[in-house]
């Protein structure tokens, strides 16, 4: 067994991650930290895991977080980076959900999220937890950086073109809409229902935190700098991303054959057929990406259709996803449910 722990198990993905990992066959949850909900039963607070999960909160200080093998950190950005290098010291394997490790330019990283790296010296060790390019890396990892859920989205639908060169690298365009849940369990007012329901709204335009992510990302599998236009919406729904993505074809190729080809053995990326319309609802509760492409009036102008749930493939299934690769599981062990609906 696994013997895992959860720093930070109060919000979204933190309960995501308890869901998940509630009927894992090869876990043993050790520990689940929140400074603020010490002592107060897990099920007290999401009733959802009455019956699946008996712990109770445990404040960060009495954490023996060094007895596990695995420690996710379901945190704000800041909390990782501090507490990552003792962890590995004693031998425990991370996962970082959030963005702390992801950005290999460490001045980089500095500028987008405004403070000063506690670790930097880790950043080179960090693999970057995107299975369907990392998978051999992720396997021997120690340290895995998850990656953000608009750059899961957003990569994936790109990546076959930028790998295989058929598109202008120069000119690509992520335009994505994401849920509610995406800006955390806060208690903020753009995220009130009265405020976020019944509306929708671009948002960070100027530059979002996400983006030197999914550049990065993007330049990997171009092997060259790419230029993108990124714009995110927030949409009146809890859970979802869609990104429609945008490419510029300079060389024709059988496109659709090219993403079947690319995708064809991973498990949770489901490429459609030409001309679908993928659905936020499809993927609600799974870990799958669906994509699908478009070519309008057959012109010189790709549309990707990339969808997930931010919460899964955006988040903690992703992160079970890599467990599961680092423990040499079956990729698939606690993931293969089927997408809720309505």
């Amino acid at each position: 067994m696994i013997k895992v722990g959860i720093v930070g198990g109060t919000g979204y993905t933190g309960v995501e991650l308890l869901r998940l990992l509630a009927l894992h066959p090869k876990v043993d949850l050790r520990v689940i930290t929140s400074r603020s909900d010490a002592g107060m039963p897990v099920s007290q607070m999401f009733p959802s895991l009455r019956g699946y999960v008996e712990l109770a909160f445990t404040h960060p200080d009495q954490a023996q977080l060094s007895d596990c093998d695995l420690v996710f950190f379901a945190t704000p950005n800041g909390i990782a980076m501090q507490e990552a290098p003792a962890l590995l010291k004693a031998g425990v394997r991370v996962i970082d959900l959030a963005a702390d490790f992801r950005i290999q330019d460490v001045a980089l990283w500095e500028k987008w999220y405004g403070m000063k790296h506690a670790c930097p010296q880790l950043i080179e060790q960090a693999v970057y937890g995107l299975p369907e390019v990392n998978r051999a890396e992720i396997r021997q990892a120690r340290l895995v950086a998850n990656p953000g859920c608009y750059p899961t989205a957003v990569q994936l639908g790109f990546i076959p073109l930028l790998e295989a060169g058929l598109v202008d690298r120069n000119n690509l365009i992520a335009d994505a809409k994401s849920g509610v849940s995406g800006a955390g369990r806060r208690a903020e007012i753009g995220a009130l229902l009265a405020e976020a329901g019944d509306n929708f709204k671009a948002y960070n335009v100027a530059g979002h935190r996400h983006l030197p992510e999914i550049k990065q990302g993007l330049a990997r599998a171009a092997g060259h700098d790419v230029g993108l236009t990124f714009v995110p919406h927030l949409t009146p729904m809890i859970r979802g991303i869609h990104a429609t993505l945008y490419a510029h074809i300079e060389r024709e190729a059988e496109l659709q054959a090219l993403y079947e080809l690319r995708y064809k053995d991973e498990p949770f990326v489901d490429v459609m057929p030409a001309g679908s319309h993928p659905e936020t609802r499809s993927v609600r509760g799974a870990n799958v990406c669906r994509i699908a492409l478009h070519r309008p009036q057959q012109g010189n102008v790709l549309v990707i259709l990339s969808v997930i749930d931010n919460l899964v493939k955006g988040a903690a299934g992703q992160a079970v996803q890599n467990m599961n690769i680092m423990f040499g599981l079956p990729e698939t062990t606690a993931l293969t449910n089927v997408p809720l609906l309505p």
